[in-house]
């Protein structure tokens, strides 16, 4: 099908047909995508968005949001001497084992680096009891008070897809899940859906234009379509144009992924909570993972499911009305972000100079400096996303996020920025940071075994454990680093609904153990790869931007061993000394043997016939959802689905009418 043809589909094209293009189609598409004709956009009302100072800020509000908790001022100190007292105690047997012979130049590095990696697990676990606390007793929803019932929207919305090299089937099949659920609540006049194109690859975009077609014509929401051939500043330049274009036609606008999909019900409390609460700049959702089918996905999507909330709660909790960004899945007012959130370019060069790769955090940190409230909220199902079916496909992508991460360093000291956003820039530094420093620490440790004598009891304590000081470090890392997976099961297991759709106590219990398991022997792997990307990065090597792989199955052999070269390297590095100490083979083994096996582990855990059988057997069971609406048999504080009624309320109707079976085709 060429691009000439398209013309005719306007008038009724019902049946897709994606094909390859020849170039004479493609010098046609880029020329269309230009032209109004071409466009499918509704008239422009443009907003201006100038570029902000992070030096010389122009406005640093002082006053405090009105949905700013009253009591968050305690809620901060709780959490920093919860941090400060798990920290010491931890801090008491490593220092107790450096100090009693003296302290060398090795010892000290050993100990600093064990030192900032104990806070930062200290605080998260911390963080966790806050938002267990939290949830246990029902507040998840206090400072925002999200209506159950909401009001039709007396304002407009748009919700906004960017797409770069995407599946256009895929991405267009969430947005008609999206568009059918707004339909059913009778809120599609509300909305108005944005495709916003930065494809580079002429079939990927000859492919949008022919769905989005298809969409266009069934769609409830009025839905338009723009491409841009200059990809200038990436997602933030995309969403950027569509401001400064569009943006003050709409009094929001809600940000999703090319794998977001969210329910109707959600984006309608969205919408109805940044009504009653004009203070509030940004609202963002904690998605979690659905339609996972391969091991590792799966055990990403387990992880968060039953334990994200927790996770989330206690971040909500006391950041209170400072909180992050995430990028998608998320409400922002769009005057609000056209006026202080136009990101400059970094002084220097690639990577840490140029235009801000991630971006939603320094975003939420420039709404703040100027008055507006940013929320993240745990209190809202209905939010989803898909994850990397792979870990070669996960690695890929978070070299992207470490390089952008890493820039935060240098805004740290931005002006005008309040301490909770300094705060957090440094916790997504500290996300990425904390494995080369694990790699550091465990290289620091060994090294100094060295110098001492073989001891064979520290090998068979297994099999004869004796209270030792190293046994009680051990012992309390360990309740630091897993405690919040026990957090998130004591919340499902308190909720009888929750308890039922996970599979019954048995079902949680096998899952925790499969998911622990799986996540201890992918750490290591993990750990090495973020340490090659910082090494890369900090050469000068710019991750650059490719279209992030969401579905797959099985991964060559050829390419794992390829991927994993430098795991295995690493493992037979920590093998070599381990020749000379034997006896601490014990200790060190969670760490080596995933290291040596990451090839057969890679090519394991992507394979959706291996998830598949996992979960036949009983193991990371997880709620059924489709990404199309909210399952109220799931939900802890009663939210009914919705429907119009005369007057412009929302009222319960019936379960099964509000969803179809399947998502419709495209």
């Amino acid at each position: 099908m060429t691009i000439g043809q398209l013309g005719g589909v306007q008038n009724g094209m019902n049946k897709l047909a994606i094909r390859t293009v020849d170039q004479a189609a493609v010098e046609t598409m880029n020329a269309a995508t230009q032209a109004p004709a071409w466009s499918w956009l509704p008239d422009e009302a443009p907003l201006a968005m100038p570029v902000q100072s992070l030096e010389a800020p122009t406005v640093v509000a002082q006053a405090t949001p009105a949905t700013s908790p009253h009591a968050v001022a305690l809620r901060r100190l709780t959490l920093l001497a919860g941090t400060v007292v798990l920290t010491a105690l931890s801090a008491i047997t490593p220092f107790y084992l450096y100090a009693r012979k003296g302290w060398d130049g090795t010892e000290m590095v050993a100990f600093g680096l064990f030192m900032v990696l104990i806070t930062a697990i200290s605080c998260w676990f911390v963080s966790g009891l806050m938002g267990l606390f939290v949830m246990l007793r029902g507040k998840d929803q206090a400072d925002l008070a999200f209506s159950p019932h909401p009001a039709l929207p007396r304002t407009r919305t748009a919700l906004l897809m960017p797409l770069y090299n995407e599946d256009a089937r895929a991405s267009f099949a969430r947005l008609t899940q999206i568009d059918a659920s707004l339909a059913r609540l009778g809120a599609a006049d509300a909305f108005d859906i944005f495709v916003l194109s930065d494809s580079t690859k002429e079939e990927a975009a000859a492919a949008e234009l022919s769905v989005f077609q298809s969409f266009r014509q069934s769609a409830g929401c009025k839905v338009y379509y723009r491409r841009r051939l200059q990809n200038t500043e990436r997602k933030v330049g995309n969403l950027s144009d569509w401001i400064r274009r569009f943006g003050a036609a709409y009094e929001n606008m809600i940000v999703l992924d090319a794998d977001s999909t969210m329910a109707g019900e959600t984006l309608l409390r969205m919408v109805d909570a940044m009504e009653r609460n004009p203070g509030v700049g940004l609202i963002q959702t904690a998605p979690v993972i659905i339609k996972a089918r391969t091991v590792f996905a799966r055990v990403s999507q387990y992880s968060v499911r039953l334990y994200g909330r927790v996770a989330a709660a206690g971040l909500a909790y006391w950041t209170g009305s400072e909180s992050s960004y995430w990028g998608h899945n998320a409400i922002i007012r769009t005057r609000a972000f056209a006026d202080c959130c136009g990101l400059p370019h970094l002084k220097g060069r690639k990577p840490f100079g140029g235009h801000i790769l991630s971006h939603d955090v320094v975003e939420a940190a420039l709404l703040r400096r100027a008055g507006w409230a940013v929320h993240v909220t745990a209190a809202l199902e209905g939010s989803w996303e898909e994850t990397p079916p792979s870990i070669t496909d996960f690695i890929r992508r978070d070299h992207r996020w470490f390089q952008g991460n890493l820039q935060h360093l240098g805004l740290i000291t931005a002006k005008g920025l309040s301490p909770m956003s300094r705060l957090q820039l440094l916790m997504g530094c500290m996300a990425y940071l904390s494995s080369p420093l694990w790699l550091a620490s465990l290289m620091t440790g060994l090294f100094i075994q060295m110098f001492y004598p073989v001891d064979w009891s520290s090998f068979f304590y297994i099999l004869n454990p004796q209270f030792t000081p190293f046994m009680l470090a051990s012992f309390l890392s360990g309740v630091l680093l897993i405690g919040p997976k026990f957090m998130g099961a004591a919340l499902v297991l308190s909720r009888p609904a929750e308890r039922r759709a996970f599979g019954g106590r048995r079902a949680i219990a096998r899952g925790m153990v499969a998911e622990i398991a799986l996540s201890a022997i992918l750490a290591p792997i993990l750990m090495v790869a973020n340490t090659k990307a910082f090494i890369q990065i900090l050469s000068g090597h710019d991750a650059g931007w490719t279209a992030q792989q969401r579905d797959a199955d099985g991964l060559a052999w050829s390419d794992a061993f390829r991927a994993m070269r430098w795991q295995m390297i690493a493992g037979v590095g920590f093998v070599a000394p381990l020749c000379v100490r034997p006896d601490l083979a014990t200790w060190f083994a969670p760490i080596v043997l995933p290291l040596l096996l990451a090839a057969p582990i890679s090519v394991w855990t992507s394979r959706v016939r291996s998830g598949d059988a996992l979960a036949k057997k009983g193991f990371l069971v997880t709620p059924a959802q489709d990404g199309v609406s909210v399952n109220p048999a799931v939900l802890h504080t009663p939210r009914s689905p919705l429907r119009a009624v005369a007057g412009g309320v929302l009222a319960p109707v019936a379960a099964p009418a509000m969803v179809p079976a399947r998502a419709p085709e495209l």
